[in-house]
């Protein structure tokens, strides 16, 4: 049986018998490790963020194991604990305690115990960490359970110098998976050549990707480095890999087994240091069953898969999508654009056939027809609308002098903040008309009111899931856990 890699390991043991033999059993089985007694423990009271789990044998000093276990505790991670034998004490912890108490082990350590005990640590460590990941790549927008696992997936291979192979639907984003990869690893100084395959002519792909020197064929007046050379100490993309000719497989498979090349009509042998990544919309498993795809070359390339969720399946990033593209559109001078909940509603329902690629060519097109308006079910393409538009005559296009000086029947109120990244108005929310009443009105306290009612709203539609709230309100988590403060908002078990 295998064990989990990369373990790391802590022993503390004031049974010096006990203690040597446990790690004698993990030298044999190649488990990195620290072993010491308690007082060394305390005098060092350090947890190493790598640490996966600590075995606890006997203490012979007088403390207890509620305070043992704290003391591993630390900067709000928790490690894993094991105890080798049974304290006295150990009915008496706290839930917060037994949740990081792993086992208590009733008989010897042996290989199947240590190999079951690693890999329940490691899969716990990583549930733990999947939150403290996510402030990586940036460049991908969403926080939907497939946008975390794809980002924790793309974070265990970032700086491991492995070729990737990035398969998934047109239009997911894979050369922006790609480049994030680089962006984040050691070679991010060194270059990031992409290819499409798919877009070069099979009898110009050879020279493309190893270039050429003089005369090696008619129009070659000069001598060319190839996207191989370019790469060098970098990232090589190999987009649309599937679309590769039979031919320039055999070639590519020569060059990733011996990382070197000779340029067309060339003699000298050149060596290149270049990771590969590789994508695909295509099943590559098929095309090896059919012939038209080399199974080694396959091999060599997917040492470490990553597949892109499709749209439809992250309907929860919709909505901050549309507010990075719709500030991107106005940053290009397309205009501005305001969305209504009920156009909201209607583009997460939509399947999304094309993916983000589809969402960001809606979102120029909507920017160049509806320039600075507000955009309701009626304006989206018939393909795009998935609910009815109540009234969509009072749905009209406004700037913010029009909004200050409009009569009473108008019936939009844009948001201060309504994005999720608290930048200036792009979504608008229908709301009643607003008299003020002759003795007067105080605002501040009408608004705060107003606000508690729709967070309240909000927290009660996503079953108190703050998380879920804050995307309904499109304001981040942080913001809305203040205002929940400030408003004195929690469940009602908590009072």
């Amino acid at each position: 049986m295998n064990l989990p890699s990369k373990m790391n390991v802590l022993l503390v043991d004031d049974d010096d018998q006990r203690r040597q033999s446990v790690s004698t059993i993990f030298n044999f089985l190649g488990v990195a490790h620290q072993m010491m007694t308690f007082v060394e423990w305390f005098q060092k009271n350090q947890v190493s963020p790598d640490l996966n789990v600590a075995f606890i044998g006997r203490c012979l000093l007088p403390v207890s194991l509620e305070k043992l276990i704290a003391s591993f505790r630390s900067k709000g991670t928790q490690t894993s604990l094991c105890l080798l034998e049974r304290w006295d004490d150990v009915e008496q912890l706290t839930e917060r305690s037994k949740v990081q108490l792993l086992r208590v082990l009733d008989g010897p350590l042996t290989e199947h115990v240590l190999t079951d005990l690693l890999h329940e640590a490691q899969v716990l460590k990583g549930e733990d960490d999947e939150e403290l990941d996510q402030s990586l790549f940036p460049q991908l927008i969403g926080q939907s359970h497939s946008m975390k696992g794809l980002k924790q997936s793309m974070m265990r291979v970032v700086d491991r110098d492995v070729n990737v192979m990035i398969t998934g639907e047109s239009g997911t984003g894979k050369e922006l998976i790609a480049r994030s990869l680089h962006d984040y690893s050691k070679r991010k100084k060194g270059p990031f050549v992409p290819v499409n395959c798919g877009a070069i002519a099979a009898e110009l792909l050879e020279s493309e990707l190893f270039g050429h020197e003089k005369g090696a064929y008619t129009g070659a007046i000069s001598a060319r480095a190839g996207r191989f050379e370019m790469a060098d100490g970098g990232t090589l993309f190999l987009d649309e890999i599937g679309d590769m000719p039979l031919a320039m497989q055999v070639k590519l498979l020569r060059v990733l087994q011996e990382r070197c090349f000779e340029r067309v009509g060339g003699s000298k042998t050149i060596d290149v240091d270049v990771r590969i990544i590789a994508a695909t919309h295509k099943n590559l498993e098929d095309m090896i069953i059919t012939g038209d795809f080399r199974e080694d070359l396959y091999y060599r390339l997917n040492v470490y898969p990553i597949e892109t969720p499709p749209l439809r399946e992250r309907k929860d990033d919709v909505v901050m999508l549309l507010h990075t593209l719709s500030k991107r559109a106005e940053k290009q001078g397309l205009g501005r654009l305001r969305f209504h909940s009920s156009a909201l509603e209607s583009l997460q329902r939509h399947p999304w056939p094309g993916n983000v690629r589809e969402l960001s060519n809606l979102i120029e097109r909507l920017a160049i027809m509806h320039p600075d308006g507000v955009v309701g079910v009626s304006e989206l393409p018939a393909k795009c609308r998935h609910v009815a538009e109540p009234e969509p005559t009072r749905y009209q296009a406004q700037n913010s002098l029009a909004l200050a000086g409009k009569e009473k029947h108008d019936s939009f109120v844009t948001t201060d903040k309504p994005a999720l990244l608290d930048e200036s108005p792009v979504f608008a929310v229908s709301a009643p008309l607003l008299h003020v009443p002759s003795d007067g009105l105080d605002l501040k306290q009408y608004m705060e009111s107003i606000e508690k009612s729709l967070i309240t709203d909000a927290l009660d539609k996503t079953g108190f899931v703050v998380a879920r709230a804050a995307a309904l309100l499109m304001i981040r988590r942080t913001t809305l856990v203040e205002k929940m403060r400030k408003f004195g908002i929690q469940r009602v078990s908590d009072k």
